[in-house]
């Protein structure tokens, strides 16, 4: 029962840092300097990085959610 606690701590990890990565990816073509006034600045990065980690984090929750419900379907007989 342990092993399986490890084995899905690891999934979520992956899936958080495979997510993560893919966000902070697609926001890099992101036009920012239409938003912010100094796209260059501390503050841009800051919200960069905070925008990253809060679509990382929405997209791995469904992700893990919908992979879970699917994993839970073997006991609805």
């Amino acid at each position: 029962m342990v092993d399986g606690f490890g084995q899905q701590a690891i999934i979520h990890i992956f899936v958080n840092v495979m997510f993560l990565i893919i966000t902070w990816w697609a926001l890099q073509s992101f036009k920012l300097d239409l938003f912010v006034r100094d796209p260059r600045g501390p503050k841009a990065k800051v919200l960069l990085i905070l925008l990253t980690l809060a679509i990382a984090h929405l997209v791995s929750s469904f992700f893990l959610d919908y992979l879970n419900s699917s994993l839970m379907l073997r006991y609805l007989w």
